[in-house]
């Protein structure tokens, strides 16, 4: 397989790990005050994301791929919210396992990430349109 052609699959793959990292991350950020809907339910929680690399045997290179969308088990902080009609008893409401502050810094990381795979795609595609033109000028 052509290195070239390689380096923009691998990229393309890349870029669509990291948009679906981007879009669990923009679930995440929406549902960061979701609770439940009844007193002592549980709210959203928080979806994460794992990748895994695919061998492709006939080239010998490793793709990124999505392995897994999880859920984080972490415990549910609760705050004192009498009014809200998912507050048990007491006056307590199990809020989401969402801290705003990591998904943020999750959206960095994957912004950069996809930044970076399009970098790759926009230098393969340069040396593309390069070699094609020294072809030509060697006719």
């Amino acid at each position: 397989m052509d290195p070239l052609s390689t380096a923009l699959k691998v990229a393309a793959t890349g870029l669509t790990a990291q948009s679906e990292r981007l879009r669990i991350v923009s679930e995440n950020l929406a549902n960061a005050q979701s609770t439940g809907q009844t007193p002592g339910s549980d709210p959203y929680r928080r979806k994460t994301i794992s990748f895994a690399a695919q061998l492709d045997r006939p080239s010998g290179t490793s793709f990124v791929e999505v392995a897994a969308i999880g859920h984080d088990r972490s415990d549910f902080p609760i705050e004192y919210q009498p009014g809200n009609e998912a507050a048990n008893d007491a006056g307590y409401v199990k809020m989401p396992n969402v801290n705003v502050l990591i998904e943020m810094a999750d959206m960095r990381e994957a912004n950069r990430s996809y930044e970076a795979d399009l970098q790759v795609i926009k230098q393969a595609r340069e040396l593309i349109s390069m070699t094609i033109d020294l072809l030509r000028s060697q006719q």
